[in-house]
């Protein structure tokens, strides 16, 4: 495909995207940029959330993850379901009891101010290394078809994406990201069902043909019974929970979508749709997944080395028009996932570290506007620092490493949320960086040596739960009964 005719589609997606920032930030204020003044429509909040909670990665990825471990990635799907109702049921009535802007505020709330920082700060080190890895996957499709075609170097799009992520969100913030997100969920399930259609049609064989001679070559194998394999169906059930009640119920990114909605029941209606419409959208994923793979044994097509480059190599190599159907629906998945994670972030720090809406803040509207624009451009150089310094080590499935982050950032902020919800113990506060700190590292030492302690057993996904773990064990050492 033409890179003129790619980057015509990429730059005339933005120009939507800023058409449509223009009309949601009329007349924005701070409180529009952090709440979208408690007015969003719940059933636009939870469709825009399913291409946020897919983004990119899934987008790219779990059709390429098939290949390696065919459809037992579904287990974690199914976990999700689990995980959506606790917090629909737990976590949101929290927090709109609370009427809290960053959800952190709980912590402070019930711990203390080292611990309230703490939590933000494993969400900002979470959400910066996780959202990275995940525009890396959109800036890398543009830098392999367009720029190193041209000898431009890798940092030139990755600065050009940043760039416009920041331009449409500097104003309108989680309001123009509701309506974005919605828009850009729209085109990216709409390219993946137009693609496997068009190579179902393609080679001639129906949805069912194709799923009978998918399962004979192993593709949909959906349930490891290897206790000690690293994607045993039960422990990818039981992580899928948890990493949804982690990456969405305790994220500053995915909550800050949620409490936009007028009341609580609205934000649990969304909830539970969110939770069947992700089971649905992700089986398609994998299917797709094995479509791609089913078109490359038919044609001899040959699968690049990556597996997250499988469906573009496909897409594009099927036809032109396939390929800008595919490249509208990754770039709606890259720009889904990055503008809310910068607005969260932006939100986390302003709040959690700033100090903003507490009494003792005396700064103007005007004073904090600017400070909010000075860290909303200061994440950005971040996020364009991460995706320059993670080239050169893109090797594995990107779904994979962003899990393996999550379970390393996501623990102590589960260990601590937990403790806070089931127990009345007071702690010391002073104490908790260093039981959020030593918690990951225990669980580097464990995953890394598991193998040899534990008779070949493997950790998955469940490693964040181990990691909870520590840290809530951590949390009762240094605690007490509390008198009341």
């Amino acid at each position: 495909m033409s890179p003129i005719i790619i980057l015509s589609v990429f730059f005339g997606y933005f120009a939507l995207l800023l058409i449509i920032s223009h009309i949601t930030s009329k007349n924005a204020t701070n409180q529009t940029f952090y709440t979208a003044n408690r007015r969003s429509p719940w059933f636009v909040v939870a469709f825009g959330m399913v291409g946020a909670s897919l983004s990119g990665v899934t987008f790219m990825s779990v059709p390429g993850y098939v290949q390696t471990t065919q459809f037992t990635y579904f287990g974690v799907i199914l976990g999700y379901l689990i995980g959506y109702a606790v917090i629909a049921l737990i976590l949101l009535p929290l927090y709109y009891k609370l009427n809290t802007t960053s959800i952190y505020q709980y912590l402070g709330n019930r711990f203390g101010v080292y611990s309230h920082k703490s939590g933000s700060f494993f969400f900002i080190i979470s959400r910066i290394l996780g959202s990275s890895l995940r525009m890396y996957l959109v800036v890398f499709i543009l830098y392999e078809y367009v720029f190193k075609e041209w000898g431009i170097p890798f940092w030139i799009p990755a600065a050009i994406f940043i760039v416009l992520i920041l331009l449409y969100t500097f104003k309108g913030g989680i309001k123009t990201i509701v309506w974005t997100d919605t828009l850009q969920t729209i085109f990216m399930l709409s390219a993946t069902v137009i693609i496997a259609i068009y190579i179902l049609n393609d080679l001639d064989i129906s949805l069912f043909d194709f799923y009978h001679k998918a399962s004979e070559a192993g593709y949909t194998k959906m349930f490891e019974t290897d206790w000690r394999a690293n994607n045993f169906f039960l422990k990818q059930i039981v992580s899928g929970a948890f990493i949804t009640i982690t990456m969405t119920g305790l994220d500053q990114d995915m909550m800050q979508k949620n409490l936009t909605c007028k009341t609580l029941r609205d934000a649990q209606k969304n909830m539970f749709t969110l939770s069947i419409s992700m089971l649905i959208v992700t089986f398609c994923f994998l299917v797709l997944g094995a479509i791609l793979l089913y078109y490359s044994d038919v044609t001899g097509f040959p699968l690049p080395t990556k597996s997250d480059a499988i469906f573009s190599n496909v897409a594009f190599h099927i036809s032109p028009l396939i390929g800008v159907i595919f490249l509208i629906g990754l770039i709606a998945a890259g720009f889904s996932s990055a503008d809310g994670t910068l607005t969260s972030l932006t939100t986390a720090f302003c709040f959690d570290f700033l100090n903003f809406g507490q009494e003792k803040d005396q700064r103007t509207e005007q004073q904090k506007m600017r400070i909010r624009k000075t860290v909303h451009i200061v994440f950005s150089l971040l996020f364009l620092l991460l995706l320059i310094v993670f080239q050169p080590f893109h090797n594995d499935s990107l779904i994979k490493i962003i899990f393996d982050v999550a379970s390393y950032t996501y623990g102590p902020l589960l260990g601590l949320f937990v403790f806070g919800l089931f127990t009345k113990r007071k702690i010391k506060d002073s104490w908790v960086p260093i039981i959020a700190v030593l918690s990951p590292i225990l669980c580097f030492v464990l995953n890394r040596y598991s193998i040899i302690w534990f008779s070949g057993y493997q950790f998955g996904f469940e490693l964040l739960i181990i990691n909870g773990i520590i840290t809530f064990i951590g949390l009762f050492l240094i605690s007490k009964k509390s008198i009341t």
